[in-house]
């Protein structure tokens, strides 16, 4: 019998109404009216923003997050805590992109441009979070090492030998950033930059009071053609993990821009396995190109070999 029923919403409605009145009954406008009812206001759905490590966004080892809360006590988002577990997967998945190193500054460069204009294109989804000079001062900072990246070239030596010595420079390897609180995207790019573009992989941990524009910001990068592997993002305590990089015999250098408290570790831990090291507990105004950007960073990126040729009369 389903097949000869109509619903409600059919009756009035004519032709497709079978045998019922096409009119729809006249509203009684004496009669009390009921009040229409109010759109029901949703609350904001909670974000927990995963790691990312291999080109993918991973969960955890812990399954534990954390909260940020921003000044008037508004909850942002939840972000991923992250351990040791998961900084050994991220060293796993920089050493499987080592091809990063071999491939040409041109492609390097123009991943850089494609990264820099899907950031451009987010900007004012971004400047709601960390304001528009800050987004504008990414977007060229990545401009900027996008040009630098098949540019970065070594030297030609004279040597008391009858022969020429090359300095080429080459990548570090597998670096691991620990990024400054303030300026929590700029500070990151700054030092994400320079460092893919001579062919780096690196870890980063970004800013701890402040991770969400990193964990934004790796949405862009899975749009942005970049390898599984070259970058992978870790938030959580960023002290704690600065100091698991910088004991993983696997990494070849650790950036650390934090307290001096936190560079003492970086250093004490890397002197075991004589890892390269870069930290500052002073702070910089990454707006300034003068501080944030510069050969400065390209020469803390990469290692000079140098290669003796002989050659006769």
């Amino acid at each position: 019998m389903w097949e000869y029923l109509k619903p409600e919403r059919d009756l009035g409605l004519g032709a497709g109404a079978s045998g019922l009145s096409s009119a729809a009954p006249a509203p009684n406008a004496s009669a009390p009216q009921a009040p229409s009812p109010k759109p029901q206001v949703l609350p904001p759905i909670d974000r927990t923003y995963k790691l990312f490590i291999g080109g993918k966004q991973a969960r955890p080892d812990q399954g534990y997050s954390r909260k940020i809360v921003a000044p008037d006590g508004r909850v942002l988002g939840e972000v991923a805590e992250g351990n040791r577990k998961d900084v050994r997967n991220a060293v796993e998945a920089a050493h499987a992109a080592a091809g990063w190193a071999r491939s040409s500054g041109h492609l390097r460069a123009q991943i850089l441009y494609f990264i820099a204009e899907n950031l451009a294109t987010r900007g004012p989804e971004f400047a709601a979070r960390v304001g528009q000079a800050e987004v504008d001062a990414s977007v060229s900072r990545l401009f900027t090492y996008a040009a630098w990246a098949d540019k970065w070239d070594g030297a030609v030596h004279q040597t008391p030998i009858r022969g020429v010595t090359l300095a080429m420079n080459e990548p570090v390897g597998v670096l691991g950033i620990a990024a400054p609180d303030d300026f929590p995207l700029l500070g990151l790019v700054s030092l994400l930059a320079p460092a893919i573009a001579v062919g780096n992989t690196v870890i980063v941990v970004p800013s701890e009071p402040n991770p969400i524009a990193a964990a934004e910001f790796y949405t862009v990068l899975e749009t942005s053609d970049v390898p599984a592997g070259v970058i992978n993002v870790i938030t959580g305590a960023k002290d704690a993990l600065a100091k698991v990089l910088a004991e993983h015999d696997d990494v070849e250098g650790m950036w650390y821009f934090g307290t001096a408290a936190g560079v003492k570790a970086v250093e004490l831990a890397s002197a075991a396995n004589m890892k390269r090291t870069w930290t500052s507990a002073q702070s910089r105004d990454w707006l300034d190109p003068r501080q944030g950007e510069g050969r400065e960073f390209l020469r803390r990126a990469t290692e000079v070999k140098n290669i003796w040729i002989p050659y006769g009369e």
